[in-house]
């Protein structure tokens, strides 16, 4: 944003100077080249007009020459010439007789104004050699008795004309910067309180839920969009914690009672004669699956309150330990068990994710498929992604099944809790990773994660949320 508003007030103000000082400089550029020309035209006006009372009235010519000599200490030139281009009288300088090359004899010679002025009664000027040369008729504008011939140097002019444009590049470079400058301090003034209400909504969104955007700062919309920020994250805090205490609360004084049912029933089944053993130990498969499902809940709460602080998961050795892990359970279910992971093959996921999914998709699919199948975990590396999938040899899912099957209590099919799925799926989609489920070649379902294996770009991540 900084940028943005600094190049924004750059163009404009380079366009406030084009359109203002070039056009002032041009001009006074111009005014300063016409007050020269009229300065100097004046002066031979002078000359022209003392030079007449020589040559018409035929007065002495003192006060002429006297008129030359303060033209020549004032740095110019002059001459006075008669009709017929006789010098009558001139300052000591040279070239205004025309000497040197024959172009200039032909051109820009004092003897051509002259015989020009002569013919064509009238004033002439030319620029010649950083010089201003005028020509004024002296006498009778129709037949004149003489020119009055006067050169002054340009180089004040010039100088002068440098000097404005350097203050005005100097007045435009300081209207420049200053411009900067002031645009720089609005983006600031307007940017940073934006900058600090941005890392608060995304620290909000990492979990930290306390977290506030300072107010008093910036324009008056911008502290009102902190201080409603900051309304929304109590609320969302308060909501959250509320959430939490209930789920925490519920779990709590629903597993005492559970447990206490369940021993009071363990000890009427132990004294039961066999016409009541069955009822017994059915309502005792009752209790533990309510317990699974309070369980189920719990975790599942848990799940959708965490926000991972991604770290490098080796996911070739986490499989390999779950492997393990769950070998003694398919043993006992005659059910095979394997991985195959390519090595050093790496993740980036929060802490204990991968276990929690791992442990999750292997007890559903333990749990589906029956004596004699296959359970296989196979992981592989594709560009900048990890892909990890979990097939099995069982009865599959209908299509019905896989479309709700990431909804808690969503899958009609399932034998137990029905929750598992939603465990694997926002743990997943909380690391960035997506999960999809497929038809296994020869019966069955494959279970595909796709997952990152790329740290996470922006600013570093908190803790996690409810950990």
């Amino acid at each position: 944003m900084t940028r943005r508003i600094a190049l924004t007030f750059m163009t404009l103000i380079v366009l406030l100077l084009v359109l203002a000082v070039v056009p002032l400089g041009l001009s006074m550029t111009q005014r300063e080249q016409t007050s020269f020309r009229d300065t100097t035209e004046a002066a031979n006006r002078t000359v022209a007009a003392t030079a007449e009372e020589n040559l018409s009235d035929h007065r002495s010519p003192a006060a002429m020459r006297r008129l030359l000599e303060q033209a020549e200490r004032a740095g110019d030139c002059a001459a006075v010439f008669d009709a017929a281009g006789r010098v009558v009288a001139a300052t000591d300088c040279p070239g205004r007789t025309g000497e040197g090359d024959e172009d200039d004899q032909a051109a820009d010679s004092w003897g051509d104004l002259t015989h020009q002025v002569i013919v064509h009664p009238g004033t002439v000027s030319r620029e010649r050699d950083d010089r201003l040369v005028v020509a004024e008729p002296i006498g009778d504008t129709v037949h004149p008795v003489g020119v009055a011939v006067l050169s002054r140097s340009a180089e004040g002019m010039h100088d002068r004309i440098t000097a404005m444009w350097g203050w005005l590049a100097l007045i435009g470079v300081g209207a420049l910067v200053a411009g900067v400058l002031l645009s720089v301090a609005l983006a600031r003034w307007v940017g940073r309180p934006l900058r600090a209400v941005d890392a608060a909504a995304l620290r909000l969104g990492e979990g930290t839920l306390d977290v506030r955007a300072p107010g008093g700062r910036g324009p008056q919309e911008v502290r009102r969009l902190a201080s409603t920020f900051n309304t929304m994250a109590a609320r969302m805090e308060t909501l959250i914690h509320g959430h939490r205490a209930v789920v925490a609360d519920v779990s709590h004084q629903l597993r005492t009672p559970l447990t206490a049912l369940r021993l009071r029933l363990d000890l009427l089944a132990a004294g039961a004669d066999d016409s009541t053993a069955a009822e017994f130990a059915g309502a005792q498969e009752e209790i533990a699956r309510l317990s699974r499902l309070v369980d189920g809940l719990l975790a599942v709460s848990r799940a959708e309150n965490a926000v991972p602080r991604p770290v490098p998961v080796r996911v070739d050795q986490v499989v390999d330990d779950r492997v393990v892990a769950w070998e003694p359970v398919a043993r006992e279910r005659r059910v095979s068990l394997t991985g195959r992971c390519g090595a050093r093959l790496t993740a980036y996921l929060g802490a204990g994710d991968l276990e929690q999914v791992i442990d999750n998709l292997v007890a559903n699919a333990l749990d589906a498929v029956g004596e004699g199948t296959a359970v296989r975990i196979e992981g592989e590396a594709v560009r900048e992604r990890v892909l990890l999938r979990l097939a099995d040899n069982g009865p599959g899912m209908s299509e019905a099944a896989r479309e709700a099957a990431f909804r808690r209590f969503g899958n009609p099919e399932a034998s137990g809790s029905g929750l598992g799925l939603a465990i694997v799926h926002r743990l997943v989609t909380a690391n960035g990773g997506t999960i999809r489920l497929e038809d296994t070649a020869g019966g069955g379902l494959t279970v595909v994660l796709d997952l990152p294996a790329l740290p996470p770009q922006g600013p570093s991540r908190g803790p996690r949320a409810g950990s």
